[in-house]
């Protein structure tokens, strides 16, 4: 399955970030205070600009200030670029992936006992 959106750039997958933390919707001025990169308030808007382009996010006019609201929710992300992930650097085998993060040590046992569970809890 090909995916939906383009893989973010770290600076508007950071911008996303905070706006599915903050319940899907924020202003710059927020974000401008709340991100930690200290990022000026150009900089913010030019990112919100291109998730507004890019049909990550909707703008509205609220008062004084523009609202932006998350289009895409977090989890519809997570899933398409996991899966684009999976299918690009493991060839779509989960099994290559856990071992290739297990070999490296980027995973521990008890990170592979909570796996175990989760696949476990996902069959019943």
């Amino acid at each position: 399955m090909p995916n939906k959106f383009k893989l973010l750039p770290e600076s508007e997958f950071e911008i996303m970030t905070e706006i599915w933390a903050n319940g899907g919707a924020a202003t710059s001025g927020h974000l401008t205070e709340s991100l930690k990169r200290g990022w000026k308030q150009t900089t913010v808007l030019s990112l919100l600009s291109r998730l507004c382009e890019r049909g990550f996010l909707k703008c509205e006019r609220q008062g004084r200030h523009n609202l932006y609201t998350a289009i895409v929710s977090e989890d519809e992300y997570l899933r398409e670029e996991s899966a684009g992930f999976l299918n690009r650097v493991c060839r779509g085998s989960v099994a290559r992936l856990v071992a290739s993060l297990y070999d490296g040590r980027a995973i521990s046992d008890s990170d592979l006992d909570e796996l175990e569970a989760f696949i476990r809890e996902a069959r019943e």
